[in-house]
């Protein structure tokens, strides 16, 4: 794992620790783009193993997908997560008029802490099949 792989999984682990302290302070916008981000910041973790970083979300999600989600070294259930999330975040963000639920809130948190818990794993396992025997 190099350093710039590391420093994006701590960011994406503190925005997961703010989604929490958000949880408990009844923030569910706060909860859910942390949430997002939390996700986001691990995905681009893990880009940086290939050297690839884009300025557009999409990109960023794009290669994740192409090159870990559909080769099957990260299941595709994040596929679902990561769209979700998105989707959730960018209406609590822009729609002046959408209010995120607790249980919506606390749901994708959920997925998020499942999704990070999934990328610790696969580059823990990357980062010891990189060591020579």
């Amino acid at each position: 794992m190099n350093d710039l792989c590391k420093a994006r999984l701590e960011k994406a682990l503190d925005d997961l620790k703010t989604a929490k302290d958000n949880a408990n302070l009844e923030n569910y916008r706060l909860v859910m783009n942390r949430s997002y981000y939390a996700i986001f910041h691990a995905i681009r973790a893990v880009n940086s193993l290939d050297g690839f970083d884009s300025k557009k979300h999409s990109g960023v999600i794009a290669h994740f997908r192409q090159n870990y989600i559909k080769t099957g070294r990260i299941s595709d259930k994040n596929s679902d997560i990561i769209e979700e999330l998105q989707m959730i975040r960018n209406a609590s963000d822009y729609d002046d008029f959408y209010i995120v639920s607790k249980d919506d809130a606390i749901e994708q948190m959920n997925n998020a802490e499942i999704f990070l818990n999934e990328i610790k794993d696969f580059l823990k396992k990357d980062e010891q099949s990189d060591r020579p025997m």
